[in-house]
């Protein structure tokens, strides 16, 4: 049963590890790989990878990606979202933070932090606007 558009809003603003997929070129499947994210209901979906990254090269050049997060207790459930690109801006530190916050025990925070300014070089925060939604909860199948 599909949900209605606050439950699905709710749902992605959860923090779930989504799956990222991008069209990869003619001859390839699209790229589908885990990513943190954030979500606001009513807002822009963002994402931070490396400047570098093969993702942010692919998204760039697609200009759109969707994002699928799903859960299986208590029910089984499921939102995907896909829209255009609206912003792809330098990561600060801020930004970093805010997403490890969502993702990491508060005492794991400050270390992961430092470990990630350190070692993933140059990130970038890619905004989505939602455009287009499928979700649907199975109940307790």
């Amino acid at each position: 049963m599909a949900l209605t558009r606050e439950e699905r809003e709710t749902f992605l603003a959860e923090p779930h590890i989504a799956a990222l997929a991008v069209d990869a070129g003619a001859g390839r499947a699209p790229l589908t790989v885990p990513i943190w994210y954030q979500y606001a209901p009513g807002g822009e979906v963002w994402i931070m990878t490396g400047l570098d990254s093969r993702k942010n090269r692919l998204i760039g050049k697609a200009g759109r990606f969707s994002l699928m997060v799903d859960r299986l207790e208590p029910t089984i459930r499921y939102v995907s979202v896909e829209g255009p690109v609206v912003e792809t801006v330098t990561a600060t530190e801020e930004h970093l933070r805010e997403i490890s916050a969502r993702y990491l025990p508060a005492e794991k925070v400050d270390g992961y932090v430092a470990f990630a300014s350190a070692n993933h070089g140059e990130q970038v925060v890619v905004r989505m606007r939602p455009e287009r939604w499928v979700s649907s909860d199975l109940g307790s199948v």
